[in-house]
């Protein structure tokens, strides 16, 4: 069993408990991270630090589906404490003194332990949060450098402070202004025999890793739900989206290779028609299956075809599913999902501001047209067949393989044009 840590700011990657065995350091968590392959049944997860402004947020539901499929999740010190005080009835473990005044309702917000961090990748913390300027306040009062009154004050400017500003020195300008250059003398003091003074935040870092490594988290979950409950639209889209595999040597998104498979395979229309069927005589609900062309019958009497009739979602998460829809995968698609992968992800590098999204519309629409081989009039009908819905929803599928196919369709120009000089 593994213990996966997200964490950034709060703790130095040198911190000799990160390199216990067993452990698994990772960056601050966000959006889309326990959906990781490598986050089995059985482990454990502590989550301490997480993004927040230059990439999507994690999100809870990503931490319900982690707990559904039986990881120990323990949150503390920062974004982890918040989750944990807001996730607490569903089976998430906080630790800490932050935990605790998060989930008493003494602060909210993720701006009590937001900080400002080194922009090289190195997670270190140039700023000061709100929750450790407090208890080091408290410190001093204990200390009978402040009264309340000062204190109280004092904290009320220093939070005023945004906080990728709150520095060293931006506290010592505050405590200047304000004429508390005693604190101040105080406190260098203070941090000049012990650099971690005053670092709630990292103190309870600790303690939730020392219970990840103890087992004190090894205790049976509460429920967490019906998942049909919380597993939403947007769930399955995140699900979807995170999935991946090592396949060849290739690490691939599955979601990749299926939309590859919809717009290149000429079979997959047979394909989608077996998932069909198999979803017919398997539904998720719990309801009786039977067989498609029976089931066609009872909705439209068979006027239609099943894919204009039935579309149920797909969870790549399920491998009967993918085994299913990837049946005609072959090692070359493989080769080129990767090669497409590669020419979006060049894109996204060397074009300020391109996405996925703004790929026109009538290009890529264009090119489906030509690799289907079909008419405008016939373009719903083929993407329905495909498991693609519609035409508009088949044009939003594709425009992540449009700069690979565009890649590709100029070098085999390319060829052509060559071949025809030698002749």
């Amino acid at each position: 069993m593994v213990i996966h840590v997200f964490v950034g700011p709060t703790l130095p990657r040198s911190e000799p408990q990160l390199a216990a065995p067993g452990i698994r350091a990772c960056p601050p968590a966000q959006h889309g991270d326990l959906f990781d392959p490598a986050i089995r049944s059985g482990d454990t997860v502590v989550i301490i630090d997480g993004v927040y402004h230059q990439a999507p947020a994690l999100r809870h539901k990503e931490i319900l589906a982690a707990m559904g499929r039986g990881v120990r999740v323990i949150g503390a010190a920062s974004i982890g404490a918040l989750r944990a005080a807001e996730l607490a009835p569903y089976g998430m473990l906080g630790v800490g003194h932050v935990y605790a005044a998060y989930a008493r309702g003494e602060i909210a917000g993720d701006d009590e332990v937001a900080v400002g961090q080194a922009p090289d990748g190195e997670f270190v913390a140039l700023t000061w949060p709100v929750v450790n300027l407090r208890h080091t306040l408290q410190l001093a009062r204990s200390a009978g450098v402040l009264d309340s009154v000062r204190a109280a004050h004092l904290l009320e400017a220093l939070r005023a402070v945004y906080y990728p500003q709150r520095t060293w020195a931006a506290v010592r300008a505050v405590c200047r202004r304000m004429g508390e250059m005693e604190f101040v003398r105080w406190l260098a003091a203070q941090l000049e025999r012990d650099q971690w003074f005053g670092d709630l935040k990292r103190a309870d870092a600790l303690a939730a890793v020392r219970t990840a490594l103890d087992g004190s988290a090894a205790r049976p979950l509460r429920a967490v739900g019906r998942a049909s409950v919380w597993v939403t639209a947007y769930f399955r889209r995140w699900s979807n989206a995170f999935a991946r595999a090592r396949v060849d040597g290739l690490e691939l998104f599955t979601e990749d290779r299926l939309v590859y498979q919809q717009v290149f395979d000429p079979a997959f229309a047979k394909t989608w028609g077996a998932y069909l069927e198999h979803r017919s005589l398997h539904p998720t609900d719990g309801s009786p299956g039977l067989p498609l062309a029976e089931r066609l019958v009872q909705v439209t009497g068979g006027a239609l075809s099943a894919d204009r009739v039935f579309h149920p979602p797909v969870d790549l998460r399920d491998e009967q599913t993918v085994a299913l829809l990837l049946a005609g995968e072959t090692g070359q698609d493989r080769q080129a999902v990767a090669q497409y992968a590669d020419a979006l992800a060049e894109e996204l590098r060397t074009r300020p501001g391109f996405t996925v999204a703004a790929v026109r519309d009538d290009l890529t629409r264009r090119l489906l047209m030509r690799v289907w081989q079909c008419s405008e009039q016939d373009f719903d009908a083929e993407a329905s067949a495909r498991g693609l819905v519609c035409g508009t929803h088949a044009v939003a599928a594709a425009k992540r393989l449009v700069p690979g196919l565009l890649r590709e369709m100029t070098k085999t120009t390319a060829r052509t044009e060559a071949a025809s000089a030698t002749r």
